[in-house]
C-alpha cells in the first residue's frame, strides 16, 4: 500500500485495475500482473461486507509489497476503517468529498457526461475515470464517448484523468499521442484476458514433451 500523501497534488498512477464480479480470474491473481505502482478500485459491492473486507485486506497485502494504490468504492468512512489509500466516490456520493478529504484519503470519481465531470471539479476530486472511452463488455450497448467527447470531459472534471472502456495499453498510447496530454488508463478485462494468457502458457510449460 502506498504512503498518503498530503496535498490534493496527488501522483496518481497511470495504470489501474478495476475490479468486476464477473472477472474469471481472482483479484488476488489480477493484482499480481499489474505493474509495481498500479492502482486498483475494488468494487466487489455485491459481496457480504464480512468477505469484501477480507478481500480488500488480502489485496492491502500484495498492495505493501507492490507498491500499489488500493481504493475503495464506498464512503470515506469505510475506506478509512478498512485502511485503503482512498475512496472512489459514486456521483450520488458526491457530497462526501469534504469528508474524504479531511480524513486524507485520495479521493477519484466516475464521469460519463458533462454534469458528472463539473461534479467532480466540484468536489475537488484528484482523478475521474471518464468513460467508455471505447466499446465495453462491462456497459454492453452503451455508446462510446470517443477520443474528442472523452478530452471534453477530461478538461471539464480537472484533476487526473483516467480513461476507462474497453482500453488496452496499445489504445491507452494512442490516446496519449492524440491528445497531448499524459492520461492515465483503466481496465477490467484487460487485465483478466492477460492473466487467462498467462494461465495458458504455464498450462503448456507444464505439458511433458
Amino acid at each position: 500500500m502506498v504512503g498518503r500523501h498530503p496535498s490534493c497534488s496527488r501522483n496518481l498512477p497511470a495504470i489501474w485495475l478495476f475490479s468486476d464480479e464477473r472477472l474469471a480470474a481472482g483479484m488476488r491473481a489480477l493484482a499480481a500482473i499489474v505493474p509495481p505502482g498500479s492502482g486498483i478500485v475494488v468494487r466487489h459491492d455485491a459481496l457480504p461486507a464480512r468477505l469484501r473486507w477480507r478481500l480488500v485486506r488480502r489485496l492491502l497485502r500484495i498492495a505493501r509489497t507492490r507498491k500499489l494504490m488500493v481504493l475503495l468504492a464506498g464512503s470515506p468512512a469505510l475506506a478509512r476503517r478498512w485502511g485503503a489509500d482512498g475512496v472512489h466516490l459514486r456521483q450520488p456520493m458526491a457530497a462526501r468529498a469534504r469528508q474524504a478529504h479531511r480524513l486524507g484519503l485520495v479521493v477519484t470519481m466516475p464521469v460519463h457526461d458533462a454534469g458528472e465531470a463539473r461534479a467532480a471539479r466540484r468536489a475537488a476530486a484528484h482523478g475521474a475515470f471518464i468513460s467508455p472511452l471505447h466499446p465495453t463488455r462491462s456497459h454492453p450497448g452503451a455508446p462510446a464517448l470517443g477520443r474528442a467527447q472523452w478530452l471534453r470531459l477530461a478538461r471539464l472534471a480537472g484533476g487526473k484523468a483516467i480513461a476507462l472502456g474497453g482500453l488496452t495499453s496499445a489504445r491507452a498510447r494512442a490516446l496519449q499521442r492524440a491528445s497531448g496530454i499524459k492520461p492515465g488508463w483503466a481496465a477490467i478485462d484487460a487485465w483478466d484476458h492477460k492473466a487467462a494468457k498467462r494461465r495458458t502458457g504455464q498450462k503448456r510449460k507444464a505439458v511433458p514433451t
